[in-house]
């Protein structure tokens, strides 16, 4: 399944290197907008969550959410590639 991975990080200066490889531990990923991830995983987002919760500032947002088959962007080309590449593991 695809999952979109956005957040809203509130505290400026801090280092979210930890984050960001929870993040890409979670599965094939994507990231060319600053606060979105898209993931290629089996977890599921509440296992996404589980693995991403403990890197996280109790102050920051975050959403975690399957990928339609339903989209739409303005996005470079290799972008539309990994994403349309993976539209069977998206929800209809």
């Amino acid at each position: 399944m695809i999952y979109a991975i956005n957040y809203d990080l509130k505290r400026p200066g801090q280092n979210y290197e930890a984050l960001y490889d929870a993040i890409k531990s979670c599965g094939v990923w994507w990231h060319h907008l600053d606060s979105t991830w898209l993931v290629d995983t089996s977890l599921t987002a509440q296992g996404i969550w589980s693995v991403l919760e403990p890197q996280v500032d109790k102050n920051d947002f975050f959403l975690v959410i399957g990928v339609t088959r339903d989209y739409q962007g303005w996005l470079p080309k290799d972008a539309w590639e990994w994403i349309n590449g993976r539209s069977s593991k998206m929800a209809a």
